[in-house]
């Protein structure tokens, strides 16, 4: 009798170990499944959210710094869904981006615009940045003037400013083409840490970067500036800026952007230090050799002038 009572107990016992874990399994099912499910909502939303903003390339550049502070102080959150900073080391990157739809806008040189638009893309410019380049020499390789480039290596990029640039020293020293190497280095961190490693003769930097090897005691043989060129944009696709929602959201940016150059201008850029060395990579000491009469404009087109010395060049090019 004992023994019959006991067996019906470990019966029982089972039958209710087996109910709760199909209870639990049936319970792990539906956790799995729900969880698969707010992923899949998620990841749409994402996506959405990511169509619905307005994208565009940057690079660890000063001359994005007024999108940098705009997206800082919440400038950006007027502008139906927002804008989306796409960060680059490399501005065929950007290029590549932009072409394949990735991102709306860009900020880049002129040159490289002009050169898509040959292509057949059709670009809006918006703003002109105040981007210059200088070319570095190595302190190593005691060059001190344009002329002491020939057979010498130079970092740069093909088809933008700085091959442009290129061009212009072998032509006004009437150096040979073949005697200065022109080495293609796209990546700005890699560019820079070839300076250090002594890999390259000469190379092109914009702010911050020029700064920090001005500082590190490397010549500069040539600045845009003594050559009243203005040739940092900022552009967006001209096709998606004829919808209203993206006109809209342009006009919101252009204000958000205006707004941005302001508040540096008033504060000065060693304001923003802490940004400018997240955002570009370098160290604050860096920042605070930075030129103290670095200015932003209002958002604004290109000048006609450098708008047919790109273009000039890139017929030449052909």
């Amino acid at each position: 009798m004992k023994f019959n009572v006991y067996l019906c107990i470990l019966i029982m016992k089972k039958i209710i170990y087996f109910i709760i874990g199909v209870a639990l399994l049936t319970a792990c099912g539906q956790s799995y499944e729900e969880t698969k499910r707010q992923n899949r909502q998620q990841r749409k939303e994402a996506l959405r959210r990511d169509s619905a903003a307005l994208k565009i390339a940057v690079m660890p550049t000063l001359d994005c710094l007024p999108l940098y502070v705009a997206e800082y102080h919440q400038l950006f959150d007027t502008l139906n869904g927002g804008v989306r900073l796409k960060y680059f080391k490399a501005h065929i990157d950007c290029d590549t981006a932009l072409e394949r739809r990735r991102v709306e806008g860009s900020v880049i040189d002129l040159v490289r615009a002009q050169c898509m638009v040959k292509r057949g893309l059709q670009l809006r410019y918006v703003a002109v940045t105040n981007s210059y380049w200088q070319l570095i020499t190595n302190k190593n390789s005691r060059i001190h003037q344009l002329k002491q480039l020939d057979d010498k290596m130079i970092a740069m990029t093909r088809f933008s400013v700085t091959d442009m640039l290129s061009d212009l020293i072998v032509d006004s020293l009437k150096l040979r083409d073949e005697h200065v190497f022109r080495v293609q280095i796209n990546d700005v961190d890699v560019r820079m840490q070839m300076l250090v490693n002594n890999e390259m003769d000469a190379l092109f930097f914009t702010e911050p970067q020029a700064t920090e090897a001005r500082i590190a005691k490397n010549p500069v043989v040539l600045d845009t500036r003594r050559l009243d060129m203005q040739m940092g944009v900022m552009v967006f696709r001209e096709k998606e800026m004829r919808h209203p929602e993206r006109h809209k959201q342009l006009e919101l940016l252009v204000q958000a952007y205006n707004a941005a150059c302001d508040s540096i201008n008033e504060k000065g850029v060693t304001f923003y230090r802490d940004l400018i060395v997240k955002k570009c990579g370098v160290t604050k000491a860096v920042v605070d050799s930075l030129p103290k009469n670095f200015k932003y404009q209002h958002a604004v087109g290109p000048r006609q002038k450098d708008m047919d010395r790109a273009q000039k060049w890139l017929n030449r090019k052909k």
